[in-house]
């Protein structure tokens, strides 16, 4: 299958104003939700389909959630890339997919002493949780040993950090083997809703997500789940998503913004836009309004310059580099974070300021190109 450049949610901030049920305005809404009240699933629709001039009317009445659950803390999160590349599954989103064409970096798994030197370059730089990952279907036993070990080694050199892990669907007593090893997390997003998930995959289901996220929680792992976004789904798929993932009770949240690579079937794919994106935040945590929102992968490709508006209502983004792309410079969000009045969890942001303006030496009067 091949998609072209395309947007399958048309009425999303290009149609006329929509009146949220009950004639009830955003801020209303989030005081409802901070005295209790569950998002319904036609609020959350309405809230999506607001034009983009009401978007950062909404962002507000989010940021009210977010600051009375989360503070003005950012948490950090850094990946590790444990293997890359050659998985046999066939997620169409996916650049390590089966036969895809991507010209990314492919390598089997790292040394444990590489694994934790890689880990040490997030925390010096501010990460709480460091995320390792590896491609593939599901670990093998003796895989699932080899990430017990750098977990235990990580612990050792770095006992304040959170680790997660992230290996694909697991089998019986394994999320138990990564829990005893010093494992505090595991992710597996589901990705999208149950209602799409045939047009994104076809190599396992679903449910084996959900089954492999239970196994996780009953292992006492804390469940770390969220979504791509930006894959086709409408906004009817992204609530029916969202709202799945406040069943499971994910104690993270994080939202993709799908990176449509060259070589994948989903290459060329553009539906959303940053005001879009803020808005799927926001409702995100009106939806989820006490959990940990992380801004994940894509936020440099679709957020762009409204990063630092997404701060408002998201506590937690990926710092550095993603699996198989590159991110944003790690000094650059440190700076917006700080420029932007939030905090880091468990870290000192320095400040970056110049002492003095450069001096012009492009433009007028010089032989250099100008500055425009």
């Amino acid at each position: 299958m091949t998609t072209t450049a395309c947007c399958t949610r048309p009425t999303a901030g290009t149609a006329e104003p929509i009146e949220a049920p009950h004639g009830l305005r955003p801020e209303q809404l989030a005081q409802q939700i901070l005295d209790g009240h569950r998002l319904h699933a036609d609020e959350a629709l309405a809230l999506l389909r607001s034009p983009d001039a009401d978007t950062f009317t909404l962002v507000a009445a989010a940021s009210r959630l977010r600051h009375h659950h989360r503070g003005t803390q950012v948490k950090l999160n850094y990946l590790v890339s444990l293997k890359t590349g050659l998985c046999p599954e066939d997620c169409t989103y996916c650049s390590q997919r089966l036969g895809t064409d991507a010209q990314i970096l492919k390598y089997t798994w790292l040394k444990p002493e590489q694994a934790v030197e890689q880990a040490g370059h997030g925390v010096a730089a501010g990460a709480r949780r460091v995320c390792l990952v590896a491609s593939g279907t599901g670990p093998a036993e003796r895989d699932v040993d080899r990430v017990g070990t750098i977990a235990a080694r990580l612990k050792q050199e770095h006992p304040q950090v959170e680790v997660c892990a992230c290996l694909g669907l697991l089998k019986e007593n394994q999320a138990d083997r990564l829990r005893d090893a010093g494992v505090d997390a595991y992710n597996h997003n589901l990705n999208t809703a149950r209602s799409h998930y045939p047009e994104i995959c076809s190599t396992h289901t679903y449910e084996d997500r959900l089954a492999t996220i239970g196994r996780a929680v009953d292992a006492g792992l804390s469940p770390c789940s969220g979504l791509i976004v930006g894959m086709g789904e409408t906004d009817e798929q992204l609530v029916e998503a969202l709202f799945a993932l406040r069943e499971l009770d994910a104690d993270s949240v994080p939202v993709n913004f799908l990176m449509p690579f060259d070589g994948t079937p989903l290459a060329g794919r553009w539906e959303l836009t940053p005001l879009a994106c803020l808005r799927i935040l926001a409702v995100a945590r009106m939806t989820c309004p006490d959990k940990e929102i992380r801004i994940a992968a894509g936020r440099e490709m679709h957020l762009r310059s409204l990063q630092a508006v997404a701060l408002q209502v998201a506590d937690s983004l990926f710092l550095g580099d993603y699996l198989t792309s590159e991110g944003q410079g790690a000094q650059d969000d440190l700076t917006m974070i700080r420029d932007a009045g939030f905090t880091v969890v468990g870290a000192q942001v320095p400040d970056s300021r110049s002492d003095s303006p450069t001096t012009r030496r492009r433009g007028a009067g010089t032989e250099a190109a100008p500055n425009a």
